[in-house]
């Protein structure tokens, strides 16, 4: 559990222009952010376009990250959904013997009651062994994962970790930080607000914004870990603007952006995400010509 604190990245899938997984860029955003000081990875995540991978592709990137990497940094790998007993078949039948843990995203369209989630997360948890990282995102599940039905699991499963909070609700992050078991991971899933959240006592964040600036994140959130925290602010405020335009019409578009920008991948997506409109890639084009 302590290797997952800090800078874990929320792998790209980058694309060929005919839409086939581009393995060689992929080698290299990997090589990128663990020479740049990242902490961990995370593949196979909202971030990866996993939603348009078929199961051949999903496993493809998993087998290529995990042999890359060769055991140099912890990976994390994304198995959830909406339906329970398949997220639990997948997890029994992919390869996971490398990876640190499971990064599971909360059910998302049937928007289920607490108690649905809580019986989600602990037929997972009963089905592995792995240790398990809770996602709560209800900008993109409908759903929110309460501060109450986080701790019961907590409580309930030793294998249930931590979890990866991206509401968004500051007052929501207060009680979990209040509230927090011992050896419980609080890991921000907002770039923008991960320097406060650490401040008041997160443990790191899995990041999109490191995909494309690894070294001046990771150095930020070190900073934000050893209680630099002018340091930190300081580098926050050089990435706003990029942080920004990172989000602002769609992930991982901006990403992509900035990457094919600084020659790390092809900025190729797949449908239904585009990539950014011309007027915001010309915005991104003019950041990096100020750094």
């Amino acid at each position: 559990m302590h290797k997952l604190r800090g800078v874990g990245v929320a792998l790209v899938t980058p694309f060929h222009t005919d839409q086939s997984i581009d393995f060689e860029s992929l080698e290299r955003i990997i090589n990128y952010t663990i020479s740049s000081g990242v902490d961990y990875l995370v593949t196979l995540g909202t971030t990866g376009e996993t939603a348009t991978l078929s199961e051949a592709e999903k496993l493809a990137v998993l087998e290529f990250t995990t042999n890359v990497v060769a055991d140099r940094l912890p990976i994390v790998v994304g198995i959830g959904g909406n339906n329970t007993a398949e997220v639990i078949e997948t997890i029994s039948r992919w390869p996971l013997q490398r990876a640190a843990a499971i990064l599971s995203v909360s059910p998302y369209y049937n928007k289920p009651s607490q108690e649905g989630i809580y019986q989600h997360y602990a037929a997972i948890a009963s089905s592995t062994a792995k240790p398990i990282i809770l996602y709560n995102v209800p900008g993109r599940t409908a759903s929110n994962i309460s501060v109450e039905t986080t701790y019961r699991l907590a409580a309930n499963f030793k294998n249930i970790i931590g979890t990866k909070e991206a509401s968004g609700n500051m007052v929501q992050a207060f009680h979990l930080i209040k509230n927090k078991p011992t050896d419980f991971l609080l890991i921000s899933g907002d770039d923008h607000i991960t320097l406060p959240l650490m401040a008041c006592g997160f443990d790191g964040v899995i990041s999109v914004v490191a995909n494309c600036f690894a070294k001046e994140f990771a150095q930020l959130v070190h900073a934000a870990e050893g209680a630099n925290f002018a340091a930190a602010q300081t580098l926050q405020n050089k990435l706003l603007v990029a942080m920004d335009l990172l989000f602002v019409e769609n992930n991982p578009a901006g990403a992509k952006a900035f990457m094919a920008e600084k020659g790390l991948c092809k900025n190729n997506l797949r449908l239904p995400l585009v990539p950014l409109s011309k007027g915001v890639h010309q915005q991104v084009i003019d950041y990096l010509a100020q750094c």
